[in-house]
């Protein structure tokens, strides 16, 4: 593309809806367009002269420098277009997860020019202050959001696969909230814990009299969600026979009450998640090869932490911030705890790391975790593990709030005690215990009922 002025050049700009910046070879920014002042909170003049990684890295070294994959280098030296993600930060310190479009450009004299379209994958303030976000910068990381970007395009079912603890229940509620659906309900259900039954009843509803004690009509999730995201967490442990009617739901969009005759239609959009290996599961006849298809149409599998090492720090962080405004006390990881939380191999993922955090907060006396605090947590965890001797309901309930000595609590231990500190400061409202534990309500019901708290 030939630019032959400068006033040439900024119309070229400017006529992009998307954030836009004409970089010369030197790495200087030489226009931006009004998106792009919008978004990194500057206005055109602050930013033209400056090298690009100073506005939006905020770095004094170019990318490919520092391990990033850097657009500059293939359009200035081969002349071709060029496609990547990255991590870009506005004035204000925000972070914003991008993919980069850059492109060749020329002016009227033959000087090249890189061009480059800035997508955003995620924007900095779009979740509510009681939801836990999505957090990370590593390459693997960025990926997958931009997956999840992609299927929020859509209606068609989606699996969700990878470990246990990894934020499958995160990426389905961000891909809701990035969906046309957003303004509609998002409600999960958890497979592994309910009977077939009560499956039935939940997710399709009931009429008065299906069964002994149903006193009334029961709207079901599939009407409570209508319009909006029904997400099936553990899709993998449903019976053969729900599986059938899950089915049939999705192929047709028709159900019936449990107990009822007439036909009901629903317009939510599914999305499942498992931690199992569902293709397995089909070659071995435990899963319905039909489901299966279907709930696949779309897949974005989660990775696991060990995968994304370098998110960590920021991970680690974001959990702590959220356990301090839950609490109402300023935790502070100190260097060398974050160096300890950096060595340990997460075979629960995200969950652990945030357990990791709460146990080690619970019985920090400073408020700062130090590496030591982080350590007796870890050597419980392992000994735990070596011994396989959990702590048992009764032994929980004879008591849940009992001092021991440092050297022999276990997570478990920590975990009550955190629990029972959280239920008093937060006068016993069990939602936003769960919320700041970050689980699910019905997750929460079941540890209190494991531990006998009240």
């Amino acid at each position: 593309m030939e630019v032959t002025t400068a006033i040439d050049l900024q119309s070229l700009v400017d006529s992009h809806e998307r954030p836009f910046v004409v970089i010369d070879h030197n790495f200087r920014i030489v226009a931006v367009n009004g998106a792009y002042e919008q978004v990194y909170g500057a206005n055109r003049e602050q930013m033209v002269g400056r090298h690009c990684y100073e506005v939006s890295h905020h770095n004094d070294r170019p990318c490919f420098e520092l391990g990033e994959e850097c657009p500059h280098q293939p359009v200035m030296t081969k002349g071709e277009h060029c496609s990547c993600l990255h991590v870009h930060y506005d004035d204000d310190g925000r972070v914003h997860r991008v993919r980069i479009n850059a492109y060749p450009l020329h002016d009227h004299r033959g000087e090249m020019y890189l061009g480059e379209a800035i997508q955003e994958l995620s924007e900095p303030d779009e979740h509510r202050r009681d939801q836990i976000r999505m957090v990370g910068t590593s390459a693997v990381f960025l990926k997958t959001l931009e997956q999840l970007n992609i299927a929020a395009l859509s209606d068609a079912p989606l699996l969700l696969e990878g470990e246990t603890g990894t934020g499958k229940d995160l990426a389905a509620n961000f891909i809701h909230l990035h969906s046309d659906r957003h303004d509609k309900p998002f409600l999960t259900v958890d497979c592994t814990v309910l009977t077939e039954p009560l499956f039935e009843s939940e997710v399709f509803g009931h009429e008065r009299g299906a069964f002994t004690g149903s006193v009334g009509d029961k709207e079901g999730l599939f009407e409570l969600v209508d319009g909006g995201t029904l997400f099936l967490d553990e899709i993998g442990e449903i019976p053969a026979t729900l599986q059938a009617k899950l089915l049939r739901v999705l192929e047709t969009g028709e159900y019936r009450r449990v107990g009822g005759r007439r036909t009901c239609y629903t317009n939510a959009r599914i999305i499942c998640a498992t931690n199992r290996n569902l293709a397995a599961d089909v070659d071995a006849g435990s899963f319905r090869e039909d489901l299966y298809y279907r709930i696949a149409c779309l897949h974005v599998r989660i990775p696991a932490l060990r995968e994304r090492p370098r998110d960590i720090p920021v991970l680690a962080q974001a959990l702590l911030d959220r356990i301090s405004e839950s609490t109402g006390k300023a935790y502070e990881l100190v260097p060398d705890a974050i160096g300890k939380l950096e060595t340990y191999c997460y075979r629960g993922n995200i969950r652990e790391l945030r357990n990791i955090l709460s146990a080690a907060a619970a019985r920090s006396t400073a408020r700062k975790i130090s590496a030591a605090d982080i350590t007796a947590v870890i050597e419980a965890i392992k000994c735990r593990r070596q011994t396989d001797n959990t702590i048992s309901p009764a032994d929980a309930t004879s008591s849940p709030v009992s001092t021991t000595s440092q050297a022999a609590s276990t997570l478990n231990d920590l975990e009550v005690e955190h629990i029972a500190r959280l239920l008093k400061q937060l006068d016993g409202n069990r939602r936003k215990v769960a919320t700041a534990l970050g689980i699910s309500e019905r997750t929460m019901y079941r540890k209190l009922k494991r531990y006998g708290l009240n």
